[in-house]
Order: structure tokens, then sequence, then C-alpha cells
């Protein structure tokens, strides 16, 4: 008998992935994952909803649940009315001509991610991605057969690095992965950045003789404060994959809708569609579900409240900052990242949970001495979690003294 694992190689150099590895430890064996559905906890932990959806979401899912022909609930592909829908929103968003057969409808952001990957990227490219991260890129890259590349952002401002993206650059680089607004510093990417960004792409592309691609996540793109305009990379360069998630957009991650869309701008294009096309059901149909595609013109029409998540992050902000904690002020998606008092994180993180408020250690984000908080968290929570936090930060001697 054959002495061989159970188990592919594959799947387990996928599942020794350090990131990997972290993530799943603390979901499986953390204080947090025994205790998430106690109540009375403060949860500020993932970008999960801790109040009851608005209306308009269940009304949206209720009359899209009544079918209007025999072939309601039949396969489906890229829906038509989906698509335009989708188009329409990036016009308005971007003022970009993007067209509906550029909307490559996903089952979440999740997956657009991977799907561009495999579109224009073959096994032993590199993919270059900046720390802290969304913890799932390596993973993804990874199991996609390509090389994570990882660099660190600017310390001072969050923004991308773009001394060590140009050292990090070889001719093996296919993709170069930038997410803004960002997770989870909250950091939304200047117009001068992006128009250097394109500079530096596009001369590494002609130096190299193969393009390489800019695969924007922009998952939180409707989620911006202060009346601030966002700008995506697609309106800067034309090879840009555009990743979105409505999970975001309306807090309802567990209804699994996104896509991949192709700027207007991109050339020669029409085989990159075809290739999207067949990947999107040669990776498991990875399409979303019936309801939510017809769903999807009216979800189109609101999202959450982003007021409400300003005056959290604002009331946090002011709170944490006035203690003592050092933060920058998020500019968009709906998370904070705070500096760490402490010289361990995950200690750190610890003795909050010990006192019922809960949150990501940096070390999940490859980013020791930080620790995330998310905005999705209810203000009773908020209120509760305060003195805990003063608490905490006074057990480490830095508290301001001028803050009882």
């Amino acid at each position: 008998m054959s002495t061989d694992s159970l188990v592919s190689r594959r799947a387990t150099a996928l599942a020794s992935v350090p990131s990997q590895q972290r993530i799943n430890t603390f979901l499986r064996d953390s204080a947090y994952s025994r205790r998430q559905n106690d109540p009375g906890i403060c949860d500020f932990t993932f970008g999960n909803p801790h109040q009851m959806p608005p209306a308009a979401y269940v009304e949206a899912l209720q009359d899209a649940l009544t079918p209007r022909n025999e072939q309601w609930f039949a396969y489906k592909t890229n829906e038509p009315e989906a698509q335009a829908a989708a188009a329409a929103s990036l016009q308005r968003l971007l003022g970009l001509p993007f067209e509906p057969a550029d909307i490559h409808l996903t089952t979440g952001g999740f997956t657009a991610i991977p799907l561009a990957l495999k579109a224009v990227a073959d096994p032993g490219d590199e993919v270059i991605f900046t720390l802290p991260p969304w913890f799932f890129y390596e993973p993804l890259v990874i199991e996609a057969g390509l090389v994570p590349v990882k660099i660190r952002c600017d310390a001072e401002t969050f923004d991308v690095d773009l001394a060590a993206l140009g050292a990090a650059i070889t001719p093996r680089t296919r993709v170069v992965i930038v997410n803004t607004p960002n997770n989870p510093t909250g950091r939304i990417y200047p117009p001068s950045l992006l128009k250097d960004l394109a500079d530096m792409l596009e001369g590494a592309s002609r130096s190299n003789g193969r393009r390489v691609y800019l695969l924007s996540d922009e998952a939180y793109n409707r989620i911006v404060y202060d009346g601030a305009r966002f700008h995506s990379p697609a309106e800067y360069y034309p090879y840009t994959l555009l990743a979105y998630s409505y999970g975001k957009t309306h807090l309802a991650p567990g209804q699994r809708i996104g896509y991949l869309a192709l700027p207007p701008a991109m050339p020669d294009r029409g085989a990159l569609r075809e290739a999207l096309t067949a990947l999107q059901m040669a990776m498991g149909w990875i399409y979303p579900n019936a309801l939510l595609q017809h769903a999807l013109p009216r979800l189109e029409q609101f999202s959450i409240d982003v007021g409400q998540l300003q005056r959290k992050r604002d009331l946090m902000v002011e709170a944490l900052t006035g203690m003592g904690y050092q933060l920058p002020r998020p500019e968009g998606s709906f998370y904070l990242f705070v500096r760490t008092p402490a010289d361990d994180d995950e200690q750190f993180t610890a003795a909050l949970a010990d006192q019922d408020v809960f949150v990501l250690p940096g070390t999940l984000f490859e980013t020791p001495g930080y620790f995330r908080i998310s905005l999705t968290a209810s203000e009773e929570m908020i209120q509760r979690s305060l003195p805990v936090f003063a608490e905490a930060l006074a057990n480490t001697g830095q508290a301001k003294e001028n803050v009882p």
C-alpha cells in the first residue's frame, strides 16, 4: 500500500502558508472563537453586521424571490440586467464609460480576485502587494500557482511605497495588487500617487517587454468619509482589473455577490472577456446565484448608512487619541488601525479580550505593533468598550495624564 499522504502537496503547501495559519488559528482556537456568540461582548473583529439589516435590503431580496417566469431560478451566468446596473453605477462613481459586457459577476469580491489573477498570470509569475494586507491575498496568490512578493507601505502615510515597489518589480512580475480604500488602514490613495503608480507600471511593462497588470481591490469604494471623492487606479492605468464586493456596501457579507470589471480604456479586451467567462465556469460556476442577480438593480440604489459609520469613526478616533492611542483618521472603509501601546500586540489584544473587548491583532496583517477595530460594531458596544481601552492603556503606563 502506498504511504503517500492523503493530502496533495499543493493543498499541504497552501495550508502551511503563515497568513492562512494565523487567521485559521484565530477563527478556531482563540478566545474570540469560543466567545463570539456570548451576549455582552464588544465585537470589533470582522466586518460583520451588529444591527438588523435595512428594510430596503430585505425588501429587494423579497421582491427578487418572487418568480416572474419559469426560468427565474435557472442557471445564471452574467445576467444582462445585473451587468447593466453595475456598469451604470461605476459610470456614476468614476466618470468612465464602463460597458455591461465588461462586468463579470462573481460570488463576492473574494472570487473576483483569483479570477483576475488566473486570467492574466501564468504559474510562476510574481504578484506584488503591500503590507499590511488583507490577510487572504497570499493564499489566493499561492492557490493560483503564483509567487507572492510583499513590500511595506509608507510608514508615515500608509500609501504604496513606490520606491519599494520599483525595487520589487522583476521580469517575472505580472500583477500588482492595490487596495483602496484600504483594509486595514482606511487610507484612500490620492490621484498623484495613482498617476505615479501608472507611470511606473507602464515603464516596467515596456522595459520587461511584458504587460504588468494592476489589480485594484475596491471593496470599500462606496464607503468614504468627509465628502471625499474616491479615485480608482482604473482612471489612470488602462490595464487595471477592478474587483468589487456588494457585501461591504450593504454590510451583508453572507450574501455573496461582486464583480470583476475591465476599464473601457483597456485595449483589445475582447480576448480577456472570453477568458474571464471561461474561468467563471471552470472555477466552479462562480457566478452569483439567481436571487442576487435579479435583486442587483435595486441593490445598486442604496448603501449602508455611511454617515453613521463616520459618526462612529469620529467618536472612536477622538476618544482613543484623547486617551493617548496613536492612529490615523481613516478616509474610507470601516476600520481603525491603531498602534499598540505594548510591545506585544497579541498579548495586548488578549488583555482586551479578557475584558470582553475583541479586536484583531496586527500580526494577522503581518504588521506587529498594531490592532484593527471594525466600526461595524454597534454604538452600544463602542460606549461599553471605551473604559476598557482606557484601562488597558493605563496599564501600560502610556495614558495621557489629563484623561480620567
